[in-house]
């Protein structure tokens, strides 16, 4: 006999019929229709009647809650290519270009043709575990023929980077009420690795600055390595961001290359649109006033040839910005020469940390300075440096002790 509902009618009744072909057909009604006035009726089907009949008590309780969800034949892949096009319109660039790397090299190949609906933990547990090992996928060559591409097994973080960009777009479906919950939060991820610092300290701090003494991009270098700047900040730097009067450094923007379409540089919003002021150094402020007066100087020089309309404090000869590539080449024959090969740009700011750190600087003083987004962060990556710095405090005060 149907089921009939305990709430708002009729809605919920089911029916349940064997078809002519065989198959099982159970019809229920999820209401009326408010323009027609007519019920609107649905239909499940399966191969048995106590599969349809399972079905159906399943569907008509979620429909006597008010959860009921109606099926959609969207697939992963075709929810991610809405979610990129039409929900990621506020987000940098470069992100945005991440987002699509994910999806277009990994998440498509991989569980793209799998309906949303469908997408399970234990379906997407095996995904992600099958990329922690070499995997094959189908990938259209040039010509518009598919072809199998061998790949090498993802590293933990890459694993983490792709979790991170399905998560984020299963969000937004729940929301719509395409799905019901986010599978991404039962996923189990192998541990990430944290990447390898290599700053320069001890002794090969007046090496290196020994090092690239004369060098054009000497001051660069140098206001990198004692301000913690990150390469797109630095590179970005303007002279509206200098106050001289009150030895500080504003930081609210970043110089970067469009890498979507290999573009032009231009300025974009920080990593965390986190605008930040901080003192910095005596010595630092007299090597940007150094740069001020050597770049008005090659400004006379060009006279009309001058192409710093933006203020950069670091330009070429001709008032142009500094590319990376330029920059990082340099520095990486530099760290070669006095013997730390594996130390890289990005080192600079690791540097300025670790000896802001040893120096005594506060955690929360440095952690404004750089720009991160909560000094649970900074210790978290420089955790090895405030050790040390617990165990001399630990020293010192073992030693005041034994004096009294």
């Amino acid at each position: 006999m149907p089921r009939k509902s305990n709430t708002r009618g009729a809605q919920g009744d089911g029916t349940i019929r064997k078809r002519k072909d065989g198959r099982w057909e159970a019809r229920f009604t999820l209401g009326v229709d408010p323009g027609s006035g007519k019920q609107l009726q649905k239909s499940v089907y399966g191969k048995s009647q106590d599969e349809v009949r399972k079905k159906l008590k399943e569907i008509t309780t979620d429909v006597d809650r008010g959860i009921y969800m109606e099926p959609t034949k969207m697939t992963v892949g075709q929810w991610l290519d809405i979610w990129i096009a039409e929900y990621n319109s506020d987000i940098k660039d470069t992100t945005k270009h991440q987002y699509q790397y994910q999806i277009n090299t990994h998440l498509k190949p991989g569980i793209g043709m799998v309906k949303l609906q469908e997408l399970t933990a234990v379906v997407l547990q095996k995904f992600i575990n099958s990329r922690s090992k070499p995997f094959v996928i189908t990938q259209l060559s040039k010509s518009g023929k598919p072809i199998k591409v061998k790949k090498n097994g993802l590293s933990a973080k890459s694993i983490h980077n792709m979790h991170s960009v399905l998560h984020e777009a299963l969000v937004k479906a729940m929301k719509l009420g395409y799905i019901r919950v986010n599978v991404c939060d039962a996923i189990t991820l192998p541990r990430a690795q944290k990447v390898d610092m290599h700053p320069i300290t001890g002794a090969n701090v007046k090496k290196f600055l020994a090092a690239i003494k004369g060098d054009p991009y000497e001051d660069l270098y140098y206001v990198t390595m004692f301000t913690g700047l990150r390469e797109g900040e630095v590179l970005g730097l303007t002279w509206d961001c200098i106050d001289f009067g009150k030895s500080t450094m504003k930081i609210y923007r970043q110089l970067q290359r469009d890498r979507h379409r290999n573009g032009p540089y231009k300025f974009t919003p920080l990593k965390n649109s986190k605008t930040r002021s901080f003192m910095i150094p005596d010595n630092v402020k007299a090597v940007l006033l150094k740069v001020k007066r050597e770049q008005a100087e090659k400004r006379l020089q060009c006279g009309s040839r001058w192409e710093n309309d933006e203020g950069y404090v670091f330009t070429n000869d001709s008032g142009h910005f500094l590319m990376y590539s330029t920059v990082y080449a340099r520095f990486k024959q530099y760290v070669k020469r006095i013997g730390i090969p594996e130390t890289r740009f990005h080192d600079l700011r690791h540097t300025y940390a670790t000896l802001a750190l040893q120096q005594g600087v506060d955690v929360k003083t440095v952690s404004e300075n750089l720009g991160h987004a909560t000094v649970a962060f900074t210790l978290d990556v420089y955790g090895h440096v405030t050790e040390e710095m617990q165990k001399k405090s630990a020293s010192l005060m073992q030693a005041y002790l034994e004096a009294l």
